[in-house]
């Protein structure tokens, strides 16, 4: 008998979906698998539920839900045998995406039935880890005002793009050891990806991958708001490498600091984290999650 446990996001995407017993008997016969679902109430539950089924001694835990819901999901299942499913149930779905899983319920179920593995690279960024970007400077503040709207579209996130251009401002001054070099900076944007694709078919690093062991890292930065709106129309044009201020790298591990604030705008996966420490370690995890797709 195989445990299966789906941790459901009631409220992802449109908040309605097919994920009762009944329907995964469909897929799921009694004689063969133990089917549970655990419903996530509130921001991190979705955390403790994955726990308890760590201890239930599940084979397979199933996150249903967007990047977010996928992230406390999978930060409990890194250097662990337990594997990680998906149904992408969010706005973005960046991760299901880049792992080419079905956005259909069906199809990503019969997906999981196969039991097909990858061994996936993991991002961690101090104590928090992340499936497929990280960033601090305008990305931040671009999530923040998107989880302060009470829509779940492309629309929301240009609204809330340009509420963070409008308060775009460069007070913090950051250092940056990448590489060997040491980078100052006043950022626009520092964005550290863990693969191709941001969601909605947008991406910042089009050559990252899951499995190539690298971060791939975008430091832009300062520009003014009509140069920040202008990078904002290549990046829709896939062409946001053009600009001079926009420099991209391949690490294994990044440091970031500045010199007189102790926090951090930051997002992670699509999350919106206000980071408290003097110092960024940026870092990366290899082969270290088992996914199924």
């Amino acid at each position: 008998m195989r445990h299966i446990h789906f941790i459901v996001n009631p409220i992802a995407g449109s908040g309605k979906h097919l994920i009762t017993q009944k329907f995964l008997h469909n897929f799921f016969d009694q004689d063969n698998y133990v089917v549970k679902i655990k419903k996530s109430d509130y921001k991190k539950h979705a955390k403790t539920l994955t726990k308890d089924s760590i201890k239930e001694g599940a084979d397979i835990i199933v996150a249903c839900g967007g990047d977010g819901t996928i992230n406390e999901v999978a930060s409990c299942l890194v250097n662990t045998n337990i594997a990680l499913g998906i149904i992408p149930l969010g706005s973005g779905n960046g991760l299901a995406s880049n792992l080419k899983i079905p956005k259909r319920i069906d199809q990503a179920l019969n997906l999981i039935k196969t039991n097909t593995i990858k061994k996936i690279d993991v991002g961690r960024i101090n104590d928090h880890y992340f499936f497929s970007n990280t960033g601090i400077g305008i990305d931040a503040q671009v999530i923040m005002h998107y989880e302060n709207s009470n829509e779940r579209r492309i629309l929301s996130y240009i609204k809330s793009s340009l509420k963070a251009l409008r308060d775009l401002n460069y007070r913090n001054k950051i250092s940056i050891d990448i590489n060997g070099e040491q980078i100052e900076t006043y950022p626009f944007l520092v964005f550290i990806s863990n693969t191709n694709e941001m969601g909605y078919n947008i991406s910042l690093t089009p050559m990252a991958s899951l499995q190539d062991g690298l971060l791939d890292v975008l430091i832009v930065s300062k520009m003014s708001r009509l140069k920040s709106i202008y990078f904002g129309l290549l990046i829709l044009l896939k062409k946001h490498h053009l600009i001079k201020e926009a420099k991209h790298y391949q690490t294994k591990s990044i440091t970031i600091r500045q010199a007189n604030q102790t926090a951090y705008d930051s997002q992670i996966d699509g999350e919106f984290f206000n980071i408290v420490s003097e110092t960024i370690d940026i870092s990366l995890l290899e082969k270290s999650l088992h996914v199924i797709a």
